[in-house]
């Protein structure tokens, strides 16, 4: 139940902090002061979403006894979510690289958790 628990966490998280950079490269004007104001009030998000990964980060090393197995996967989930992101909020359509890609990451997960 700690696997799911760690994954659902570092997922929300990840996902609230991606999806809050990617709406300000395409929603929020780049002069300082604008973008300085976005971030202000996105600070009650970032709290969250970094509680969020702290504890997903926390429980997965509880559970699969290997801190840096855990910080991979963190890694991996993050790239998949900012393909998604760039789908979503740019269009941006995944080309067979990409895809090539996301499968040496899966592989390299594989290879990392052997033994």
């Amino acid at each position: 139940m700690l696997y799911l628990v760690s994954f659902g966490l570092l997922f929300a998280g990840l996902l609230c902090i991606n999806i809050i950079f990617a709406y300000q490269s395409k929603h929020i004007d780049p002069h300082f002061w604008t973008t300085l104001k976005f971030q202000f009030w996105m600070l009650p998000l970032f709290f969250v979403a970094n509680l969020s990964i702290g504890y997903g980060v926390k429980f997965g090393a509880k559970v699969f006894h290997q801190l840096s197995f855990i910080l991979i996967i963190a890694k991996c989930m993050e790239v998949l979510i900012s393909v998604g992101m760039g789908y979503w909020f740019m269009k941006e359509v995944p080309s067979w690289k990409t895809w090539v890609g996301l499968g040496v990451i899966g592989v390299g997960i594989v290879l990392v958790k052997q033994k």
